[in-house]
């Protein structure tokens, strides 16, 4: 990301005014590896193919913001790799995790985790720390840090299917566990910023477990644990929480997480969301990443993404997928939508 695209992409989280509407995209090691043809392990292990990388999306699309830009991201990995799960990584795909808290009971054993350390946490700020000043001096920025969220931590740590059940068999254990993680976030965010620096102004959470919740169980659950997250944000930073579940049954308490950036799911109508946020939340969406987006011709994405921007309006919307960018996305639906948006600010 460059600096000016940032300004750009802050003025929209806070509704301030602008002359155009933004494209941001949600772009990480699902889909970058493939498209440039090189094999995961090279992206994660080799710092300057992990570079070049980087380089070449931001520089072949330079009217769309990648976001969170530079992100030291191994798949979903780094959060579960610190409380001692297996990480088996593979050269096609992002690596896979195999959950290591078997017994609900055995979250009180657990060692706090030490991001400086612990896991892939600390391959990640290490390559921070090596590379960040030739980012700076490449002309770019970083200026938002990234985690997976407490729920997302824990479904890894004991498995989704079996946290699922949790909820209901040991609500008393899920709390401690979401206790645990919930300091596991906070944790790494703070680390994550440290190793940056000056330049982190943001922070993107990624947890779309409470999307398999009734609200009865999310507002038990899930509420708490995010907000003390966004809480331990310092007062001023953009924060943008990305949940592409169905966060239906939900959608008004989520105003209360006091998060600025919302990136959710193509199933649900962004004027259904504005509705039932009440405008407070600038929202970030929500073509379909993969029946139009990734499998759709160019003048289909290109009319899905004018349709979207005539429904919403001009004010507290960020063009972009309903998700993350899917892996096979084509380049000439990426610049279809960056078209869309031109076309749309020339009016």
């Amino acid at each position: 990301m460059r600096p000016e695209q940032w300004q750009i992409f802050k003025k929209a989280a806070r509704f301030h005014s602008f002359d155009r509407v933004p494209i941001a995209l949600l772009v990480d090691s699902p889909w970058m590896p493939g498209y440039l043809g090189v094999t995961h392990l090279d992206y994660y292990f080799d710092p300057e193919v992990w570079f070049t990388v980087n380089q070449r999306i931001i520089e072949e699309f330079p009217d769309i913001i990648m976001f969170p830009s530079w992100w030291v991201e191994y798949g979903m990995a780094i959060e579960p790799s610190a409380m001692g799960c297996r990480i088996r990584f593979m050269p096609d795909q992002p690596p896979s995790q195999i959950p290591a808290l078997l017994r609900l009971e055995d979250v009180d054993q657990l060692p706090p985790v030490d991001p400086q350390t612990d896991g892939l946490m600390s391959a990640a700020l290490h390559r921070y720390g090596t590379l960040k000043e030739r980012i700076r001096q490449a002309g770019y920025t970083i200026p938002v840090v990234a985690a997976r969220g407490p729920l997302a931590t824990a479904a890894f740590v004991r498995s989704l299917t079996q946290l699922m059940m949790d909820l209901v068999d040991n609500p008393g254990g899920v709390h401690k566990l979401l206790s645990f993680t919930t300091d596991v976030t906070i944790a790494w965010l703070k680390a994550h910023a440290d190793a940056v620096g000056s330049s982190v102004e943001g922070v993107l959470v990624l947890d779309d477990v409470s999307g398999l919740m009734s609200r009865k169980h999310y507002l038990e659950f899930a509420h708490p644990c995010l907000k003390r997250v966004f809480d331990s944000v310092p007062k001023g930073w953009v924060k943008v929480y990305h949940n592409d579940a169905n966060i239906a049954p939900f959608v008004e308490d989520l105003v209360g997480l006091g998060f600025d950036v919302l990136n959710w799911s193509h199933e649900l109508d962004i004027v259904e969301i504005q509705r039932r946020t009440a405008g407070k939340i600038c929202l970030m969406g929500n073509i379909p990443p993969l029946d139009i987006a990734t499998r759709g011709t160019p003048q289909e994405v290109k009319r899905a993404a004018l349709e979207l921007l005539h429904k919403a309006g001009e004010a507290g919307i960020i063009l972009s997928v309903g998700g993350g960018v899917s892996p096979g996305m084509p380049k000439a639906n990426l610049l279809a939508m960056a078209e869309a948006v031109q076309e749309f600010n020339a009016h």
